[in-house]
């Protein structure tokens, strides 16, 4: 897992709360929201390593568009024109007199528009799978515009079946570990509603094809060539429009750049920006990935019902009980050892040294939220608890394999307020005061023979 930027918040000369970050050093990288974001999930796993690299040689600064992620969400306008608003309180706000600037996809038309109203403040403008006019056409020329109006309704009234057929587009080859991941970081990053805004507008009604012939600055336009959601040909529109451009069409389906050749974009970006290139020398070769070479525990956290949170509290409110959760999560994981792999969306995933300690930090967790569930019963958060253990495979900062795809089942399994353990945790702590109930064999997800499950008595 990358180490996260401080998120910070400034605010817009109309009142409204911006969440911003700034990493690394040097001439400074303004980076728009693609379309939603969320600064703290923004940070994490292939998004992290993908900005991280962005700020190797670059003052990269980042921010929530208004009505999303740690930015204020209460908000009625989120066009083009209150984003760009946004955009203009963030370099205002860190007084930048110059700097690069790059827009990508729902964000790219606010890109285009600020660089041709402030050419002397844009330096170089690097634009992702952009567009300058509606890019689905709504007079009948375009047979997408029925389906895409359909994709903005199902949005609306299920954000959850809504973001699930937005993952179809812009990720089309993800396995299910990462479609429920980027359902989650839909549902925590915006409601269906502004989505849906941010998106209709950009399909059928954003025109700033006027101001794209005006900006002189230097432009790098990138869009790989089979995009699912912004079609290659408004990237070549763009770029025919501009005067001083490079046009680079790049291999690939996925629409969001964290994805797939990532280092095609990198390259070209740092190429661009004259940024010297990673010596060979410096980047480790490729290796198969390799077993960690000791055992280690496995703990999953999850909260329960999040959509139905997310329903009765708004997503201000239920970003709060999700805060709260990771904040005792964490505490735990620092009373015992433990180490924080990533946010699951619903919960975290760790690693501990020892099964006891393991063990430890869920009692700790379940008392913690127990005793905070009696001190704001309507806020309660219920959590499940699953914990396995054994050799997983390491690769960079992440664990995979079979020990951990267990320890997710396990927890799956578990109800509100549960701790289960694997029988080779119970095994690991015999003799050192933890009280177990036999759950007998289950079944878990994916896995032929059935698995014995233990229930910590951590309440007696």
């Amino acid at each position: 897992m990358v180490d996260a930027p401080n998120i910070q918040f400034l605010t817009t000369p109309d009142g409204v709360s911006i969440a911003y970050t700034v990493a690394g050093e040097g001439p400074p990288l303004v980076c728009t929201p693609g379309w939603v974001s969320h600064q703290e999930l923004e940070w994490q796993d292939s998004f992290g390593e993908f900005y991280h690299r962005l700020a190797r040689a670059r003052r990269l600064i980042m921010f929530d568009g208004r009505g999303t992620g740690l930015s204020d969400r209460r908000v009625d306008d989120v066009s083009l024109d209150a984003r760009l608003n946004d955009l203009e309180a963030v370099v205002g706000h860190l007084q930048l007199d110059s700097f690069a600037l790059l827009g990508s996809s729902q964000w790219s038309p606010v890109a285009i528009k600020y660089a041709a109203q402030h050419p002397d403040r844009v330096t170089e403008l690097i634009l992702y799978a952009p567009f300058c006019d509606g890019f689905v056409a709504s007079e009948g020329k375009d047979d997408r515009a029925d389906l895409a109006r359909a994709l903005l309704g199902l949005m609306r009234a299920e954000w959850g079946v809504g973001a699930r057929a937005v993952t179809g587009f812009v990720h089309p080859d993800a396995d299910l570990e990462e479609q429920q991941a980027s359902l989650q970081y839909l549902r925590q990053a915006s409601s269906g509603d502004v989505a849906a805004r941010i998106l209709e507008e950009g399909m059928f009604e954003i025109d700033v094809s006027e101001y794209v012939p005006q900006i002189e600055t230097r432009a790098l336009v990138l869009h790989r060539r089979d995009d699912n959601a912004v079609p290659p040909e408004c990237g070549r529109r763009v770029a025919s429009l501009l005067p001083n451009v490079r046009f680079l069409p790049l291999n690939g389906d996925h629409h969001l750049p964290q994805y797939g050749d990532t280092e095609s974009i990198l390259g070209a970006i740092d190429d661009f920006l004259g940024i010297e290139p990673i010596a060979p020398a410096s980047v480790a070769p490729p290796t198969a990935p390799a077993p960690s070479g000791a055992p280690v525990a496995l703990l999953f956290t999850d909260i329960e019902g999040s959509t139905v949170l997310t329903e009765r509290l708004g997503d201000a409110g239920a970003q709060e009980l999700l805060r709260a959760h990771n904040d005792i999560v964490r505490q735990a994981l620092a009373t015992h050892g433990g180490s924080e792999v990533k946010h699951t969306g619903d919960g975290i995933m760790a690693s501990y040294p020892s099964a006891s300690s393991a063990l430890d930090s869920a009692v700790q967790i379940q008392r913690s939220l127990a005793k905070r569930n009696e001190e704001k019963p309507d806020e309660a958060i219920h959590v499940r608890i699953g914990i396995n253990a054994g050799e997983p495979v390491r690769e960079q900062d992440d664990l995979f394999g079979t020990a951990v795809q267990v320890a997710r089942r396990i927890c799956d399994q578990a109800e509100p307020g549960q701790i289960l353990v694997s029988n080779v945790v119970r095994e690991l702590v015999a003799g050192k005061g933890f009280l177990f109930a036999d759950m007998g064999e289950t079944a878990l997800r994916g896995f032929e023979d059935p698995t014995r499950v233990y229930e910590v008595r951590w309440t007696e």
